[in-house]
């Protein structure tokens, strides 16, 4: 579809001042005002995109503690990647809890993808991406060139 993008993604939390928290100190997302709807929610600037938060108290229905890099997830692409991870570790992210810890990052410096990417959970159980992808990747995937 001509003119077609992706505007904002949206989490479901359970506490919404643990939520804003955690995505400003992870990622320095800035707040954007928000109109009053019924549901209390916050909206996040990421680059030309948002994340939009909003509360609900029975949560998201992902129950494992654990980045299953399977399942359900959204990403961030970042220029800096070995920044982003040394980020993590400084904020008590590791690769070498067990799995359900909270504080576990699975990091893939090489794969299937072709870029970097690592995963980790959120207060919520939302499962987040971050990638090395490259700023203007082609439309459709396309085997490394060797």
């Amino acid at each position: 579809m001509a003119g077609l993008s992706i505007h904002h993604v949206a989490l479901v939390v359970t506490d919404l001042e643990r939520s804003i928290e955690f995505y400003q100190r992870v990622f320095g997302l800035d707040r954007l005002q928000r109109p009053p709807f019924s549901t209390a929610g916050v909206w996040l600037a990421c680059g030309e995109l948002q994340l939009h938060l909003i509360k609900y108290d029975e949560g998201c229905f992902r129950r494992r503690p654990f980045p299953d890099v399977n399942d359900w997830h959204f990403a961030f692409r970042t220029d800096d990647f070995d920044g982003m991870l040394n980020h993590l570790v400084s904020l008590g992210f590791r690769e070498d809890v067990q799995e359900g810890d909270p504080r576990l990052v699975v990091v893939r410096r090489t794969g299937v993808a072709g870029f970097p990417q690592l995963y980790f959970i959120d207060p919520d159980n939302n499962i987040i991406e971050v990638n090395g992808a490259p700023a203007h990747q082609p439309p459709l995937w396309q085997p490394p060139t060797n």
